[in-house]
């Protein structure tokens, strides 16, 4: 198949700026203003919980989602930061520190952009439903666990990253700060019921302008005797810059004896990751848009794109980033139909990074905490898994198993298991799938024959046995199917019929037992005959020297010719 340059990188940006209009340029804008708002809480308590600080939460959602809408391959994507990378970024850091981070997230940039460059837009089909939500639930269920410190205002610090170890930690400290969880409790209302009040205004903004307005009002006006300054804002732990920092070289840090080379090849796995999350995430977030808008994006150039923005981000100081579902919705509902919406929510990102840094200051980490406690509650899924519990099933298995290997180890670990327990499943399914049907008198054309025009019992010769395969003939199937032959005595049937009308493919495995029985067969004077061996199959049999063993005319178009033959070789043994 043939591939321009067009499918591999052709940003949308290009294409909508030859007609673009007024009229739309005034959606964009309204569009992007808003997802702007709707980002800054999300970019600044993603970037906490990452384990790094709100700048670069926000300096990620302001150069990624910049660079994402300009190169990216969707109409409306919205790229920033996500929940999803909170667990693989606080991973990292607490192993390999920030130099680790910025290695790690440049390896999965470049491997995105190898993945677009080599047309794997289309990874996200071979990635089983139930791993997706496997993971993205035991990602949900770590930044819960991740919120209590700031939830019950513990003032906890270096808390266990392991999840069992740190409930551990937390039972055995658990002394709450009644104000922070008044506050936590008071944002996780609002969030839960602003958006049956309304959907203009999304439940987190309206939840962090509440409560930050509620503790500035304590702070300012409440008697120390209340305790209120025990309330920490993200003022209280994080210095907050007046603008983008410049870009910059990370330190190289290395340990005794350890070389730049080996670094990589332990950080390779934490990329993969990276690259991959980035990828199943903005690949579905795109797939979701094209069904909202009618419209069609381009894979391999949202990969890119994704690729671009990781490789740059973190020279700033940045974390991950990739396609957001929630905020790329809310770009759709409200009216962005370009690239364009998507630009102006960097700029608006931006400005509240260059004039509201007091602001942010002020907003309380048990508002915060609330926030990412509703964002964990929508990233569960736990709908779909209730489905499947009440109907348990392989699936099940495989997105339990992918769940609890997420939350209890990591993520890495989960993904790899995940996909290739997913693997041995379908190969166990398509294994079953696949019969092998036994013919010893006659063939009832009725039953979905080759033959055509002709609905008369196809009579079997004596000496003659014929075998279907109706499925794909890979090695499972080719060990049961040698086993099944094995069993056949060659003195009762001198001729042996393969009907393989209905096998779409044969593999290595396959190939090679065939050749082996062809030769046994031959050796204890018994003839095989294949049938109804489809164009693409023949060539593959031709090509593993399988033809070259057999008499051409024993190759046969269908079973008619295939039993005229098998007559044919019986007279003249006779």
């Amino acid at each position: 198949m043939q591939y321009s340059i067009k499918d591999v990188f052709s940003p949308k940006l290009f294409h909508t700026l030859r007609h673009y209009s007024r009229a739309q340029f005034t959606q964009d804008a309204l569009a992007g203003i808003i997802v702007g708002i709707v980002a800054i809480p999300l970019a600044i308590a993603f970037g906490i919980s990452s384990g790094v600080g709100p700048t670069e939460g926000l300096v990620t959602a302001i150069i990624a989602g910049l660079l994402i809408s300009v190169f990216g391959g969707s109409k409306v994507q919205i790229g920033g930061p996500t929940g999803a990378f909170i667990v693989i970024i606080y991973g990292i850091i607490q192993q390999y520190g920030l130099t680790g981070l910025t290695i790690a997230t440049v390896m999965a940039g470049i491997l995105l952009i190898l993945m677009g460059a080599a047309h794997l837009g289309s990874v996200i089909k071979f990635v089983p439903y139930p791993v997706i939500i496997g993971f993205t639930a035991g990602i949900a269920v770590t930044i819960f666990s991740t919120q209590m410190n700031d939830f019950f205002g513990l003032g906890l610090t270096d808390v266990p990253a392991n999840f069992i170890d740190k409930w551990i930690y937390y039972a055995g400290h658990f002394s709450p700060n009644w104000w922070a969880l008044g506050i936590g409790m008071f944002s996780l209302l609002v969030c839960i019921f602003m958006p049956k009040l309304t959907k203009r205004i999304p439940g987190s903004l309206a939840a962090i302008i509440a409560a930050t307005l509620v503790v500035w009002l304590l702070k300012e006006f409440a008697p120390e005797s209340w305790g209120v300054a025990g309330l920490q804002t993200i003022g209280d732990l994080y210095e907050l810059p007046d603008g983008i920092p410049a870009p910059h070289l990370p330190a190289l840090e290395l340990a005794e004896g350890e070389s730049f080379f080996t670094l990589i090849q332990k950080l390779f796995p934490s990329a993969f990751t990276i690259a991959m999350l980035g990828a199943i995430e903005s690949l579905l977030s795109a797939m979701v848009a094209d069904g909202v808008i009618g419209d069609k994006h381009n894979s391999n150039t949202e990969l890119i794109a994704q690729g671009i923005a990781n490789v740059v981000v973190p020279f700033f100081g940045g974390i991950p980033a990739t396609g957001a579902i929630a905020r790329t919705m809310t770009n759709i509902n409200n009216g962005g139909r370009t690239p364009v919406a998507g630009i102006i929510h960097a700029v608006v990102l931006l400005l509240v990074l260059l004039f509201l840094g007091k602001l942010v200051g002020m907003i309380p980490m048990a508002c915060l905490a609330a926030v990412l406690i509703m964002v964990s509650y929508g990233m569960s899924g736990w709908r779909t898994i209730y489905g499947l519990v009440k109907h348990p099933s392989r699936d099940l298995s495989v997105l339990l198993i992918t769940f609890f290997l997420t939350v209890i180890f990591d993520l890495t670990v989960a993904i790899e298991i995940g996909i290739l327990l997913a693997l041995v499943l379908f190969l166990m399914r398509t294994n079953e799938e696949t019969h092998i049907r036994t013919f010893h008198k006659e063939i009832d054309p009725n039953e979905d024959t080759e033959v055509q025009y002709n609905l008369e019992h196809l009579t079997i010769p004596e000496g003659v046995e014929v075998y279907e395969i109706d499925g794909p003939y890979f090695f499972g199937i080719a060990n049961r199917f040698d086993d099944i032959m094995m069993h056949v005595s060659g003195e009762k049937y001198p001729v042996r019929i393969i009907r393989m009308r209905k096998v779409p493919f044969v593999d290595t495995t396959a190939m090679h037992n065939l050749s082996m029985l062809i030769q046994r067969s031959h050796n204890e004077g018994m003839t095989i005959i294949l049938s109804g061996v489809k164009e693409h199959v023949h060539k593959q049999l031709q090509k593993g020297g399988i033809e070259q063993m057999m008499n051409p005319k024993n190759i046969c178009p269908n079973i008619r010719v295939a039993l005229n033959r098998a007559n044919e070789i019986l007279s003249n043994k006779q």
